[in-house]
């Protein structure tokens, strides 16, 4: 069987995305095309497509500039702490050096699309800045629609973006390959890409990246082996039938929200995940004893009574309680976390992502409670606790939105599903966006909707 690769660079694919810009772009009707059959979308590459079909629920076509994220300070101290900086050295062997004097450059970026370092030939670099290609700025496709680091975390492959297939017309005099790079437990720690000429988009360059990726990824799988290889300290000895494989007290746990029907439990050996009532029963505990001003001890908890009314209030049974509880146990038995009883409570004591959101906008910190925050904690659950947690959360997070938030903030919460249908929040935003904004238009036709 022959196989032909297609380089997005080619001149033919070059027109038909330089058309549907042209297409995208015109006022009336026909810039409002979705890319029907038979249309300058039809034509664009499949993943192109797409990538175009979820920007525009985002961002109005036209010379879209990134945010900058971060300010320096900020940003010196994010990279420090985030993962992809033990794979820097790996990077640098593999893609930086061989890209100097190359007319490419390559960039790492977090999970959500902000580029953290940039590197590679110094005159790329300079020609990269002018299109805020540059470290702190956000390329995710909410900010400046397709690009090859925002596509790649959006789709979670391998993508190459070349000149006019970008969204924003800023980027059309470059190209880009990018690879996602996931962490030992499989989670998704950020971006690796490869921007420059018709070289960055070569049939050689994806396998180049991959490879490298590749690489960093089997270095944090070695570190993190050797980690849990290390003898753990202070586990009691003694203390009844609890295993050896269990972590000492001060092991880092979160109960973290994923998806529309359950939670993660996050240790540094990995991510359990779990649903229905199990997942209940773990963001309540977890809820209570990371309350402010409770003690991450121990000793905090939720008695039965109490959990059995915040699962099933004025319906709880004891013994529907006990039973839960002994196959949730049972369930915890490989996992780094152990549930103890009077109170029941989790062991090591743990941090809850949803408790650290509410946090989070109370100190003012709108972005970072965004960027932790997936919707609705367990959306699906009418627990009377999560209810209570679900309303308490999502209500603060919305009434700093709707008071407080800047234009770009506000605009990342609007991505939101359960920001939606919320007419005031559209509202809110084409209150506070600049006058020449491109994104007036998207709120514009949204509230238009809404409100037909």
């Amino acid at each position: 069987m022959l196989i032909v690769l297609i380089c997005p660079a080619e001149p033919a694919l070059q027109r038909h995305a330089l058309a549907a810009h042209a297409l995208a772009c015109a006022p009336g009707p026909g810039g409002a095309d979705d890319g029907g059959p038979g249309t300058a979308f039809d034509l664009l590459r499949p993943v192109v497509r797409e990538s175009w079909r979820r920007s525009r629920g985002f961002l109005a076509p036209g010379a879209i500039e990134p945010v900058l994220s971060f300010a320096s300070a900020e940003l010196d101290a994010y990279r420090r702490d985030h993962p992809l900086a033990a794979i820097r050295p790996v990077i640098t062997r593999l893609l930086i050096e061989p890209a100097r004097d190359t007319g490419l450059i390559v960039a790492m970026g977090d999970q959500h699309g902000r580029l953290l370092w940039v590197d590679g030939d110094r005159a790329a670099l300079a020609s990269a800045e002018s299109m805020a290609f540059v470290p702190g700025a956000d390329w995710s496709e909410r900010s400046v629609g397709t690009s090859a680091p925002g596509t790649a975390l959006a789709t979670g492959a391998g993508v190459q973006v070349s000149g006019a297939e970008h969204y924003s017309r800023l980027a059309h005099r470059v190209s880009c390959t990018a690879v996602p790079i996931h962490g030992p437990t499989g989670n998704v720690l950020g971006v690796i890409d490869l921007t420059g000429g018709d070289d960055a988009v070569a049939a050689h360059s994806l396998s180049l990246v991959q490879a490298a990726v590749a690489a960093a990824e089997a270095e944090l799988k070695l570190a993190a082996y050797a980690t849990a290889r290390q003898p753990v300290r202070g586990v009691a000895s003694g203390s009844g039938p609890r295993p050896q494989t269990r972590p000492a007290q001060e092991t880092a746990l979160t109960v973290g929200t994923w998806g529309r029907d359950g939670v993660e439990l996050i240790t540094e050996r990995g991510t359990d995940r779990f649903t229905g009532r199990h997942a209940e029963i773990l963001a309540l505990l977890a809820w209570h004893q990371s309350a402010p001003g409770g003690p991450r001890a121990s000793a905090a908890g939720l008695s039965a009574e109490a959990l059995a009314l915040a699962l099933w209030g004025e319906f709880a049974r004891p013994v529907t309680l006990r039973a839960e509880i002994s196959r949730l146990r049972h369930t915890l038995a490989g996992t780094a976390a152990a549930l103890a009883s009077r109170p029941y409570r989790l062991d090591p004591a743990p941090a809850s992502d949803a408790r650290r959101v509410l946090e989070l906008v109370g100190r003012g910190r709108y972005r970072a409670a965004l960027e932790l925050y997936r919707g609705p904690l367990l959306p699906a659950s009418t627990a009377p606790g999560i209810e209570a947690i679900r309303a308490e959360v999502s209500g603060a997070l919305r009434e700093a939105m709707l008071s407080d938030a800047g234009p770009e903030v506000l605009m990342s919460y609007l991505a939101l599903s359960e920001a939606h249908d919320d007419v005031a929040a559209w509202r809110t935003a084409l209150a506070v966006l600049p006058p020449r904004s491109p994104r007036r238009a998207v709120v514009v036709s949204h509230l238009e909707a809404l409100e037909a």
